[in-house]
């Protein structure tokens, strides 16, 4: 079974967020995804960042109708900053083969891998699946990356849009939808009173709005 691990802050988890995973779900043929917020992301300022356990109950609910999507606290049971490395780690315990993991990041997040703790043994562990939006650079960019940051023995395989390596494991690239949503913006309409119907799903507005978060 091949299963996919997206995680984020989700402050707060939206639309956007879940058409592309969908996308990604349908194009991979992935049984599973698992979504897992950070508890304290080491990349990102804390500033704005809604309690852990309202945006882990703002995902729970906001997948909980779709197949194949699951929410974990996975994150959340770990004291201190939230590294990737350790929780593939911890999903591969808790999940052994035949589930076959796949790491789904955002361009931007990948990126900024090599502030990651422990990268080298991310790419060692588990093939990376890229989201690329219409909005971002194409692939070209993203090779000369692996090849100066990663490893120089990464090759592109053009009509899989797939990067291989002898020893470690692949990088996907998925064009994605792109879809004008982003929790900075959702939390900039809130600020002003405006309504984010239609830009999170139902469940997590009723959570919002009853918990009064961004306010």
């Amino acid at each position: 079974m091949d299963a996919g691990l997206f995680g984020g802050t989700f402050n707060p988890l939206h639309n956007g967020h879940i058409n592309i995973i969908k996308y990604v779900k349908q194009v991979f043929h992935l049984e599973k995804i698992f979504l897992f917020p950070s508890a304290t992301p080491p990349h990102k300022s804390v500033s704005g960042l809604a309690p852990a356990r309202d945006r882990l109950e703002m995902v729970e609910s906001g997948v909980e109708e779709l197949e194949g999507f699951y929410a974990s606290d996975i994150e959340l049971k770990r004291k201190g900053p939230s590294f990737t490395v350790d929780t593939i780690n911890a999903f591969k315990k808790v999940h052994p083969p035949p589930v076959n993991f796949f790491l789904l990041m955002g361009s931007d997040a990948f990126f900024d891998i090599t502030t990651w703790k422990k990268k080298e043994l991310i790419f060692q562990t588990i093939p990376i699946i890229v989201m690329l939006r219409g909005d971002r650079p194409g692939i070209d960019p993203i090779a000369s990356f692996i090849d100066e940051y990663i490893s120089k023995g990464y090759k592109l395989n053009r009509g899989q849009t797939r990067f291989t390596h002898e020893l470690l494991q692949p990088v996907h690239i998925c064009n994605v939808p792109k879809i004008d949503i982003s929790s900075t913006m959702i939390r900039a309409r809130l600020k002003d009173n405006r309504s984010i119907k239609e830009l999170v799903p139902a469940n997590v507005e009723n959570i919002i709005k009853k918990k009064d978060l961004y306010k």
